[in-house]
Formats: C-alpha cells, structure tokens, sequence
C-alpha cells in the first residue's frame, strides 16, 4: 500500500514493511501452507514455487525469527481484511475533546435550556463539556448564583453526563467539566427504567 504526502517534508512513497515473494531475503524459510497446516523449513524457490501452483503470494508473517516464518495466502484479501479491522477500531475509538458552553449568573430559562440541549448534543456525541459561568463587574458578588446554576445543569444532564471537574472559581469565571458517561452505565440505567 502507497500513499504520497503532498505538502509534508516528506516526498518520498511510503510502503508497508511486510515482504511478499520476491522481496523475502532469506535462503530458508519456515512455511505454512495456505490452510494454515506447517509445512516445515524449505527453501525460498520451493516456497515460491508452492505458492504460484496455488495462484497465491508467499507473505513473510515474521521476520524475527530464524528461518522467518512466511505464509501462503492472498496478500491482497489479507491487507483489506487488515484495513476493514482497524477501520473497526478507529470508528469504537472515542475521539471526543472538550466542549464549551458559557453562562451569565443571571441567565434567563430559555437561553438556559437553549445551552441545555446544546451540552446534552455534545455529551451525546462522546465529548466533554466544559460549563463557564462568567462574572464581570459587580456581578462577582452573585457567585451563588453560578453556583446554583452549574449544579441544576449537572442534574439536568445527570442522565448522560457525570461530573469530571467539580465548580471551581478561578479568576472571572466559575467553571466545571462533565464527561460523557459510559456506555455500560447508561445501558443499565435505561434497562432499570
């Protein structure tokens, strides 16, 4: 597999350091056939020759050991499998960050509900939310109020999100961070439902 990095330092092709065929550099080498049965050590032309009457490649699965193990398969199938597995694992892979929503200590109930369902839209995308009361002037008198409202948005979103970050004031503003809950507990908390 090829692929060129346009714009990068790099320009030169970069290639996967598994050996096929004629790439294998060792004289002997151990050998399964391609039901997965050990053959033994033959020579590289026998195991050529065994993998061309079968119309398939002589993989070099380890390069470690010696002789280095190789494989009569289709090399072709196998790096799609490989790529269809770890395409699997990239897509299980959270790749949430870190979301912010903002406040004011006086908020009023509709913009409250409206920066509700937007946190409720990140947590349901797997990303942290990082709630920001901000304070300015006199306003810092009314901390119990940023207070009050960052704890009726963590039992708002109790169902999705559980509190990473407890409310800590740190200059101007008051924040605090909830992260996504796992999908087992929110499995069984909607079978106790």
């Amino acid at each position: 597999m090829r692929k060129t990095i346009l714009y990068g330092t790099e320009v030169a092709a970069i290639r996967d350091t598994t050996r096929v065929n004629g790439e294998i550099r060792s004289q002997n080498v151990r050998l399964i056939d391609q039901n997965g049965d050990h053959v033994g050590v033959v020579s590289l032309s026998r195991a050529l020759e065994m993998a061309t009457e079968v119309e398939l490649d002589l993989v070099e699965i380890s390069s470690a050991s010696d002789p280095p193990v190789t494989r009569i398969m289709d090399y072709g199938k196998f790096k799609y499998q490989e790529n269809r597995k770890a395409r699997e694992v990239r897509k299980k892979q959270t790749t949430g960050g870190l979301k912010e929503v903002k406040f004011r200590p006086n908020t009023d109930v509709h913009d409250y509900t409206f920066k509700m369902k937007h946190a409720r839209e990140f947590l349901e995308d797997r990303c942290k939310v990082k709630a920001t009361v901000v304070f300015r002037g006199r306003q810092l008198v009314y901390q119990d109020q940023g207070h009050k409202l960052l704890n009726k948005l963590s039992e708002d979103l109790a169902d999705l999100a559980q509190i990473e970050k407890e409310p800590v004031m740190e200059g101007k503003f008051l924040s605090m961070i909830l992260a996504p809950l796992r999908e087992k507990q929110t499995k069984s908390q909607n079978a106790e439902e």
